[in-house]
């Protein structure tokens, strides 16, 4: 059983316009409802791959009812969410029919109370050290409340337990989380220029690694990803760039790592899985899905080049 963590859950809408034009007025063509959050679009991904997975942070609210609502109709999807007292957020994303562009709106999180804080600990940690998890994903933001340094103390959980632990988060509960030593962080390319204070992705993956990731895997948009591991450096490469919604692109690459992660594959072929899955998800109409298709067209023709050692 692989474990998702998302603190700051979400219901996400995906509205569908002819032309988003500014100051005008949409005649909405397709509405899409899910259960989002970015740890969520992982445990989605992974159920659909095959994988029994729990999912847990805070739900609350009426927002958190319907997101529970819609999880358990999931399959291979354990509900482990903590209620909280503050409801969870929306996300809004409009896609433009005419450019395939997408426009994200993004509520702010629920305020968690110290006493949620401490109920969900106590939840993670039985979670963490239950038989049979072989993986943790800590995915997202922070909602208010919750303590800035709460992925490196989830980090230190996981470490503890002996469980494989991936970070995907940004600012500086990333900067923390990087010092606890995660075995995987992917950040993007801006996330990562952040933590390291420098624009060449090779440095900056160089530098995330010496400041505590195990493994950095960096994604470069359309580039794909780039990962600098103890085994090596590889940067693996879609065919050509993927028309449609990248909303929960990121989040697929992550659910490729993990459950390559799991299986202890090596790392080309955890890169091929998270490329092609990344790609086959900007071919869905939502996050959290991926184009099966595209995914089994991709995992054949992602490339992968081995780059030099540097520094």
């Amino acid at each position: 059983m692989m474990l998702t963590v998302t603190l700051n859950t979400a219901v996400d809408l995906t509205y569908r316009v002819p032309a988003l034009t500014p100051h005008a007025s949409h005649r909405v063509t397709d509405v899409r409802e899910r259960p989002g959050g970015k740890g969520v679009n992982v445990a989605r991904v992974l159920a659909a791959l095959g994988h029994d997975v729990t999912v847990t942070g805070f739900a609350g609210g009426d927002t958190g009812l319907s997101l529970r609502a819609h999880l358990a109709a999931e399959p291979r999807i354990t509900d482990a969410l903590t209620p909280a007292a503050t409801a969870t957020r929306r996300t809004l994303a409009v896609v433009d029919a005419s450019t395939g562009d997408t426009t994200q709106f993004n509520e702010p999180g629920p305020d968690i109370t110290p006493a949620e804080w401490a109920v969900f600990l106590d939840s993670y940690e039985d979670l963490v050290r239950a038989p049979g998890t072989t993986a943790v994903a800590l995915c997202g933001s922070l909602p208010p409340g919750v303590p800035v340094g709460a992925y490196a103390l989830l980090v230190r959980v996981a470490r503890a337990a002996g469980v494989p632990v991936l970070l995907d988060t940004s600012g500086e509960p990333l900067r923390r989380g990087v010092a606890a030593r995660p075995d995987v962080v992917k950040p993007n390319a801006d996330e990562l220029a952040v933590l390291t204070g420098s624009q060449d992705p090779e440095r900056a993956t160089r530098d995330a690694r010496r400041r505590g990731a195990h493994a950095v895997v960096a994604s470069l948009g359309a580039d794909g990803l780039l990962a600098r591991t103890p085994d090596g450096t590889w940067q693996a490469r879609p065919p050509a760039p993927v028309r449609g919604n990248p909303t929960g692109a990121g989040d697929s690459a992550v659910a490729g790592l993990l459950s390559a992660l799991a299986e202890g594959l090596p790392w080309p072929e955890r890169l091929v899985r998270a490329v092609a899955l990344s790609a086959a998800t900007v071919a869905a109409p939502v996050a959290g899905e991926f184009d099966p298709s595209t995914y089994e067209a991709l995992l054949t023709r992602v490339t992968v080049t081995t780059k030099a050692p540097t520094g």
